[in-house]
């Protein structure tokens, strides 16, 4: 199997699996209003299982095309057109993420010394989600911009909102 299907598929597995981990700790928060116990440090992990959820979600979305784009626009526009207009746009994106991807290898070694309020563990395993996403938001723009440029990439199945 290609080496990008098992990426695709990892990436999938830790976004279910950090989603769902939102979802168990945010259910153990609501029940601990009703109990004895008091879970502090729910608050925080969901925020940081939501950050993480994003990074796994956001190039797996890049990649299907599930972004909210303006269909009434592209629609009008030709096959060739909007070929040159979706590479444009990824490279923009390609030079974005470059940006995130730099400042975030900062960020998350400005993370090292610092650590979490309520949990065990270094912000800088939080703040690494910038430096993850950005990197595989620019390898999934490059697989969409090689796709655009070999023609194998069918618009007409990106209208009309998502799959079922």
């Amino acid at each position: 199997m290609k080496i990008r299907t098992w990426l695709d598929r990892i990436l999938a597995f830790l976004t279910v699996i950090s989603f769902s981990g939102v979802i168990i700790v945010v259910t153990i928060q609501i029940m601990s209003r009703y109990l004895p116990y008091t879970a502090i440090w729910t608050e925080e992990l969901t925020r940081y299982l939501f950050i993480y959820s994003i990074c796994f979600g956001a190039p797996l979305a890049l990649l299907r095309g599930e972004f909210i784009n303006v269909d009434l626009i592209l629609t009008k526009m030709s096959h060739a057109f909007r070929r040159y207009y979706e590479i444009g746009i990824y490279l923009l994106i390609i030079w974005l993420s470059g940006v995130l991807v730099k400042e975030g290898w900062f960020f998350t070694q400005l993370g090292g010394n610092q650590t979490s309020a309520t949990m065990p563990f270094q912000m800088s395993v939080i703040h690494a989600a910038i430096f993850i996403m950005s990197s595989f938001l620019i390898l999934y723009s490059i697989v969409k911009i090689i796709r655009l440029i070999r023609n194998e990439e069918d618009f007409n199945s990106q209208m009309g909102g998502g799959e079922l």
